[in-house]
């Protein structure tokens, strides 16, 4: 055992350097994987939270961010995790995306959805439109507000997590935008199920006024359900419509925020959204080869679809924790009143254009 000590001290000794670089990678792995480890132990909090009452109409997204701002708040997080945290809201944020284009059926909409996708369209000009012009009136905070705008116009949180990226949003305004979007729908899509016993309309007609008005493809379900299998079905082709102009609405926003920095400082800034074509090719994958060519068990697809979630989770995790309720008490609450003003005027509008 001696002569074996003395061999490995020689050892050393003749390579210092492989000794130290073993050492230097070490200190930046270990504080990678204990960020990334930590969205993700904060992250099935968050799934947990949300099986309980009251927080299971929330979602684990919202759930998890709330968590991870009451902990930043009264416990301040190692620095040396940060570059795992950052990895987390920011590259795991962009594969959840790219994942997520799994729900997307683009054959189903091309097929069955066209008068809805029509409907999506007015949706989003809409909301885009009138939100930015009364977030302008109220004087609130411009990327806020347009990122409240992008998730009550097409898919709420998932949305948001798409654009952020685009337009160049903090960190902080993502994780509020996201929170707010699931709260507030959430509080629409449970009027929606209160009110539904004494509207004068079909299932069908319910179902398409949840699909066309509601924020995220949850809401959707949750108001739907109780109009029927017929209600839920079309509700969900609705959603998934709006789903769809997602990718030219990203698009768009890239060409605007180029043609703004140009007249700016006459360089480009916004980078090409690499991630929006996984998302697509996912989507095309989903739409067309599986279940066409490559039978794949139900199962499967719905597990890849609940790691989707988790993983837009932890990076919901990692935005959460450089939140400051500073910045939610200034900078949350004009946004807020008028993401709420468009919600009532999209709903109204959409149930009296049925």
């Amino acid at each position: 055992m001696a002569q074996q000590s003395v061999a490995r001290k020689l050892e050393k000794e003749k390579h210092p350097e492989s000794e130290n670089k073993s050492r230097r990678k070490l200190q930046i792995v270990l504080p990678w994987i204990g960020g990334i480890a930590f969205t993700f132990f904060i992250a099935l909090l968050g799934v947990g939270l949300s099986q309980l009452w009251g927080f299971d109409r929330v979602g684990p997204l919202a759930s998890a961010i709330i968590i991870a701002i009451v902990c930043r708040q009264i416990w301040e997080y190692p620095e040396q995790i940060r570059p795992g945290i950052e990895f987390s809201a920011k590259k795991l944020l962009r594969f959840a995306i790219i994942l997520y284009g799994l729900k997307l059926n683009i054959n189903v909409i091309f097929n069955q959805g066209m008068p809805l996708l029509i409907r999506g369209i007015g949706t989003i000009v809409f909301v885009l439109v009138v939100m930015m012009l009364i977030a302008k009136w109220l004087k609130a905070d411009f990327a806020l507000s347009l990122l409240l705008a992008v998730g009550t116009a097409v898919c709420g949180a998932a949305a948001i997590a798409a654009v952020s990226p685009i337009v160049k949003s903090k960190e902080e305004d993502t994780a509020i935008g996201v929170g707010i979007i699931a709260l507030g729908g959430t509080v629409f899509a449970l009027l929606y199920t209160v009110i539904r016993p004494v509207l004068p309309i079909s299932d069908s007609a319910y179902g398409i006024w949840a699909g066309v008005s509601l924020h995220e493809i949850a809401h959707v379900a949750l108001a739907a359900a109780p109009g029927g299998e017929d209600a839920l079905a079309i509700a969900l082709l609705a959603k998934l419509g709006r789903v769809l102009l997602l990718i030219p609405l990203c698009f768009i926003l890239v060409y605007w925020m180029n043609k703004r920095d140009v007249a700016k400082t006459g360089k480009t800034k916004v980078g090409f959204p690499w991630f929006l074509l996984g998302f697509i090719f996912m989507s095309l994958l989903g739409s067309y080869v599986f279940g066409e060519y490559i039978d794949v068990p139900t199962s499967v697809m719905e597990g890849v679809s609940s790691l989707s979630t988790f993983i837009l989770t932890m990076a919901m995790v990692g935005l959460g924790l450089n939140v400051s309720f500073q910045a939610i008490r200034t900078k949350a609450s004009r946004p807020l009143i008028a993401m709420l003003i468009v919600s009532v005027l999209l709903t109204g509008l959409s149930y009296f254009t049925l």
